[in-house]
């Protein structure tokens, strides 16, 4: 947030707009997008209507803020990468960044999973396939064996299923994180050698 003459108003502006977008998150997760209103969003932020409407017009631009907002470490991510030597080392740090990156958004890729119908009406899917190409793009050796393309997709797909579908299985929820960074880490190292052999 840049400095300006008006930066306590600003940043207590930014403040409100982070809070509509979690509240609004949190409802959307509850009860689902369809059915959560702007007024629903305002009661439980305990503000007016029209205040909410200072920030945001429609839910649409709330859920799309909250996209955005929340997965600009990945579009970083990206960037970044395309500007690394194809390394193990590089392609095992863009896996623990996109690590991070998906447990800082947790909420909303949890609403994403959750809600694919309205995530594809939204474009926002468009949008995330379009950077899980980026990913891949970055990650992914030119002339790699399809095997072991195969194995630094599963890398990112391994990231995803940690964080759906390991909530179920018992244990502790760092030791379960660190185990599925692990295994993503595992498939880019053998990817890595299979196109690198020693």
């Amino acid at each position: 947030m840049s400095v300006t003459m008006d930066g306590t108003k600003q940043q207590r502006r930014g403040n409100t707009r982070q809070r509509i977008q979690d509240v609004a998150l949190e409802l959307f997760a509850e009860q689902g997008y369809e059915k959560t209103s702007l007024r629903e969003i305002a009661e439980r932020l305990d503000v007016t209507k029209a205040a909410l409407y200072y920030h945001f017009k429609t839910k649409e631009e709330i859920l799309v803020s909250v996209f955005e907002d929340l997965t600009r470490p990945i579009e970083d991510l990206i960037e970044w990468g395309k500007g690394q030597p194809h390394t193990l080392e590089t392609k095992q740090e863009i896996v623990r960044r996109y690590h991070k990156a998906l447990a800082d958004s947790e909420p909303l890729f949890r609403f994403m999973q959750e809600n694919q119908a309205t995530v594809r009406e939204l474009r926002i899917g468009d949008t995330f396939k379009d950077r899980m190409r980026g990913l891949r793009n970055i990650i992914i050796d030119p002339d790699a064996a399809l095997t072991d393309q195969i194995r630094c997709i599963s890398a990112l797909f391994t990231l995803h299923a940690g964080m759906f579908v390991m909530q179920d299985v018992e244990g502790d929820p760092q030791q379960k994180r660190e185990a599925v960074l692990e295994v993503a880490v595992d498939l880019v190292t053998q990817a890595h050698r299979g196109t690198h052999p020693a």
